[in-house]
């Protein structure tokens, strides 16, 4: 199996982020024939159409849809750790050098190098590709999208704080394991153990089906996997007596919170209008049933133990 071998000092500069680019990469991997999640894609047929008219008249393209994945493995440029907006992102990718991109994809076809890849400006090439899929799949849902990602980190790291990294990464990726002594299992692979001493290590969240292993070595590693917020509208009914001793609008939103959700989310999955979502979340907050928490620009809410105690009473 594949293990990482990690120390509390890697540990300590460990951190959840987001990041945009893996956002499309997993859109990338949809468009190549993998399984997307519930709502990764609106009209994933329409943009697997789009993709291929893209690649049918752009040998560069094609090429590189050809070589980007093999069974197991994704091009390790696609993958090397990063966050921040697009742009930045992208930005990086655009600087890697030939020499990297073509060993990369070469390696996914198993030494192959591919001929119609040997071009001076093949970083600008793929670049230009990967803002296509950003521009097609990923940015027009962005705002939504980043909301939910950071409410799965601030769930993490209430896990966190609570039960350590142990509890944090239960259940964090299929075939995800914490080992104990160091020893952190990353799929079922038959891969030799990788010591990440003086290393930095990602956990980046996505909505993704699956996720996957990120690789800069020496000194860069990430972990990519599925967030636990669904980008599909869900909306739970309430139990009944919930919403007969709060009303049906608050009884609602104190569902939805089990997960951090932010007010423009909660507006978004409840249909009740903003002006009376945050009239629900002061009085939820007043009676000591949310918390808030501010990340980045959003401002997310979850229960208390109390308002746990209280949905969790009442629902069994």
């Amino acid at each position: 199996m594949g293990v990482w071998l990690i120390d509390a000092d890697v540990l300590a500069r460990s951190r959840f982020a987001v990041s945009a680019l893996s956002e499309t990469v997993g859109a990338l991997l949809v468009l190549l024939g993998g399984r997307p999640a519930p709502g990764q894609i609106t009209d994933v047929a329409a943009a697997r159409a789009d993709f291929r008219s893209l690649i049918a008249a752009d040998p560069v393209a094609a090429g590189f849809a050809r070589a980007a994945k093999a069974p197991g493995w994704i091009a390790d440029f696609l993958t090397t750790p990063s966050t921040g907006d697009f742009a930045a992102e992208v930005g990086r990718l655009r600087r890697t050098p030939q020499e990297v991109l073509l060993a990369d994809l070469a390696y996914c076809l198993g030494g192959e190098e591919p001929a119609e890849l040997r071009i001076p400006d093949l970083a600008d090439r793929i670049a230009d590709i990967m803002t296509w899929i950003w521009n097609r799949t990923v940015r027009p849902d962005w705002p939504r999208r980043a909301r939910i990602l950071e409410a799965d980190i601030v769930a993490r790291t209430q896990s966190l704080s609570t039960g350590g990294w142990a509890s944090a990464l239960d259940g964090l990726r299929h075939d995800l394991r914490w080992l104990g002594e160091g020893r952190l299992q990353i799929n079922a692979h038959a891969h030799p153990p990788r010591d990440l001493t003086g290393a930095h290590l990602l956990f980046i969240p996505s909505t993704t089906a699956r996720g996957w292993a990120g690789f800069g070595p020496p000194h860069r590693y990430s972990l990519i996997y599925p967030c636990s917020g669904a980008l599909v509208p869900h909306s739970p009914k309430p139990p009944d007596a919930l919403a007969r001793l709060l009303g049906p609008g608050r009884a609602a939103i104190l569902t939805h919170l089990a997960t951090p959700l932010s007010t423009t989310h909660l507006v978004a999955v409840t249909g009740l209008p903003l002006g009376a979502v945050g009239n629900h979340l002061r009085i939820l907050l007043n009676a000591g049933l949310l918390h808030r928490r501010r990340t980045g620009r959003s401002v997310l809410y979850y229960q208390t133990p109390t308002g746990q105690a209280l949905t969790a009473g009442i629902t069994h």
